[in-house]
């Protein structure tokens, strides 16, 4: 492992996987890898080039450029949240790279870059936080020089697995009734998680004028037991920052005693069980 990775894993493991035990950081950590190496793959990015990592987050895409790369490209850390940038760039002093790389607070939606600049651009589940994509893509596509690649990874979260697909109907009190607020909820055209999927994604890339779009998606099916502790997790812990629970969404349709029961019947029917589930997620790569 290079100093570069190694100093954002120890950070990670010391701040936002800091509730996990030891197994589940090295498993998280290392499906974060693969998703990295995946769209650096798609990326193809050269020596000399302007790359640009926008909603960077905890910089997982910036840093695997700079471990390959070092200095020989010209790296733009972009996030429009302060916190993001200032932990990516305590990180980046513990190592020795100190030329080319540009810390910018902007918006995804107005990105504060002059037209035709980059050679590559870059993000990793950031569209989930967008509700209005199509504003996305028209800056991305200004901001590239002819001939650029845009490469990211994201969520397709309206595709996964549901929990009325996990139960059966006579364990749950009126289930119909949650079955048809779950569906509707999940496919919200106000909700920036689950707005989009792969058609629209496409169409929205065609529109602002990229060309040879590319849309994979990938259903990760998984096999687990949870317990009634994650369950609970399930509905309390936020999907996103500044998102509802899914306990908050279903108290849009029923009162709190109504929720909590169908939690607790979720939890009797489907605790100590083993699961099956889908995630899909889609790599993207678009040249203008």
């Amino acid at each position: 492992m290079s100093e570069i990775c190694k100093n954002w894993s120890t950070w990670l493991k010391k701040t936002r996987f800091s509730y996990m035990n030891e197994l589940q950081m090295q498993q998280t950590l290392n499906w974060l890898m693969a998703i990295r190496d995946e769209v650096l793959a798609l990326a193809d990015i050269k020596d000399g080039q302007k790359v640009a990592d926008f909603g960077c987050g905890s910089g997982l895409l910036a840093f695997g450029v700079l471990e390959k790369f070092e200095d020989r490209v010209e790296l733009i850390f972009s996030d429009k949240f302060q916190d993001c940038l200032d932990e990516c760039e305590k990180i980046l002093s513990q190592t020795n790279i100190k030329n080319n790389v540009q810390f910018l607070k902007t918006d995804i939606s107005d990105i504060k870059l002059s037209s035709n600049y980059l050679d590559r651009a870059m993000t990793r589940s950031v569209l989930v936080h967008v509700k209005e994509k199509q504003p996305v893509f028209d800056e991305l596509y200004r901001v590239l020089k002819f001939g650029g690649y845009y490469c990211a990874f994201e969520p397709i979260i309206s595709e996964n697995t549901r929990y009325y697909e996990l139960l059966d109907k006579n364990q749950i009190t009126d289930y119909d009734d949650f079955m048809k607020a779950e569906k509707e909820f999940m496919e919200n055209p106000s909700d920036s998680l689950v707005n989009f999927n792969a058609q629209s994604l496409d169409e929205n890339m065609t529109k602002a004028g990229f060309s040879d779009v590319l849309v994979n998606v990938q259903a990760v099916k998984s096999n687990y037991v949870p317990s009634k502790e994650g369950i609970l997790n399930w509905f309390i812990a936020p999907p996103a920052p500044e998102k509802k629970t899914m306990k908050e969404r279903f108290l849009e349709y029923f009162d709190e005693k109504k929720v909590d029961n169908f939690i607790l019947e979720v939890q009797e029917a489907l605790s100590d069980k083993e699961i099956s589930v889908s995630s899909n997620t889609a790599l993207i790569k678009a040249v203008k």
